[in-house]
């Protein structure tokens, strides 16, 4: 394929965290000055979201908050696809289809299967076909390049190996994805060293007040044993460059506050504008509504022209 088509999609579960935004959400949204003749797609993945989110109240919030973020970050719908996945029926069908094709054990080996199994959860079917449908999601839009975590990246393999599969019972259908990375952040560490979830409860909001932001950071976790915070470090690698913070942690080896208050004023530095802009569109609440209804519009299009393909490869149209 010679044109670059590029898809994301973030689940409306709660507030976003930076883990969020420079995982995924930056890379989106940087795409559309340098890589402004690709076409791309950013999806509110709310059928995923189902498997947590079971009140639809809070779906319908979750979902217009998570819009408005997209928005106050930068995406402009005059250049990126901002749509709903529960918009496109397609999404599910293709899930189906995919089913039909792909086998428990392959399934079984999927991360979040196997935490959900390690945790002794009464796993639904949700979670456990959760790779299937996201490979649907990758794939109906002919994607080459998503930007994910590092954590994510076997999503994107499972998408290759569903299509691959497809393509050779059923002839070539799909293109296979590529996963885009950003190298010098992989993983962002949540305050406790762990990876920045929202089910670990280490997150530190995207559009955090100057109080969250101190609350969060005067509870990352720290090593009293070591003259750098390791924890502390490694989040303040995602404002500072490596010469920066070499500067400052080797001036203020065992200074854990002061290391610690140097990262409260760099992140509300950062978020502060994010936050005013976020303010300002929240203003609007129409705006947003419209965004996602002209989204679905040019999502679908897309879609079931795929759909229309696949219908015919298996034989039913």
């Amino acid at each position: 394929m010679s044109k670059k088509i590029i898809l994301s999609g973030v689940q409306p579960t709660a507030r976003p965290h930076i883990g969020n935004y420079f995982g995924a959400m930056k890379q989106f949204v940087n795409f559309q000055t340098t890589q402004p003749d690709a076409e791309k797609f950013f999806m509110i993945v709310d059928y995923h979201a189902l498997n947590t989110v079971q009140d639809a109240a809070q779906m319908k919030q979750f979902t217009y908050d998570l819009a408005l973020d997209y928005l106050a970050i930068g995406l402009d719908p005059e250049h990126s696809t901002l749509f709903k996945q529960s918009d496109v029926s397609a999404h599910t069908e293709l899930a189906w289809i995919f089913d039909t094709i792909i086998t428990m054990p392959y399934l079984m080996r999927a991360h979040a299967f196997k935490d959900a199994e390690a945790k002794n959860k009464e796993i639904s079917v949700g979670t456990f076909n959760y790779p299937v449908l996201m490979a649907a999601d990758i794939l109906l839009y002919g994607t080459t390049t998503v930007p994910v975590g590092q954590d994510q990246k076997q999503h994107v393999e499972y998408s290759r190996d569903i299509a691959q599969k497809f393509n050779s019972i059923f002839g070539e259908t799909f293109h296979l994805p590529e996963p885009m990375i950003m190298e010098h952040v992989g993983t962002v560490p949540g305050i406790d060293g762990r990876k920045m979830s929202k089910s670990y409860n280490n997150t530190i909001p995207l559009f955090a007040t100057r109080e969250e932001i101190t609350k969060a950071v005067m509870g990352i976790v720290t090593d009293s044993g070591s003259d750098i915070p390791t924890n502390v470090r490694a989040i303040h690698a995602l404002f500072k460059s490596e010469t920066e913070l070499t500067a400052l942690y080797d001036a203020n080896k065992g200074k854990y506050k002061i290391l610690k208050e140097a990262l409260i004023e760099d992140i509300d530095a950062f978020i502060k504008p994010l936050r005013e802009r976020r303010a300002e569109l929240a203003q609007d609440p129409d705006r947003v509504a419209q965004v996602l209804k002209q989204g679905a519009v040019r999502a679908n299009e897309r879609a079931q022209a795929k759909l229309i393909e696949v219908k015919k490869a298996i034989g039913v149209l």
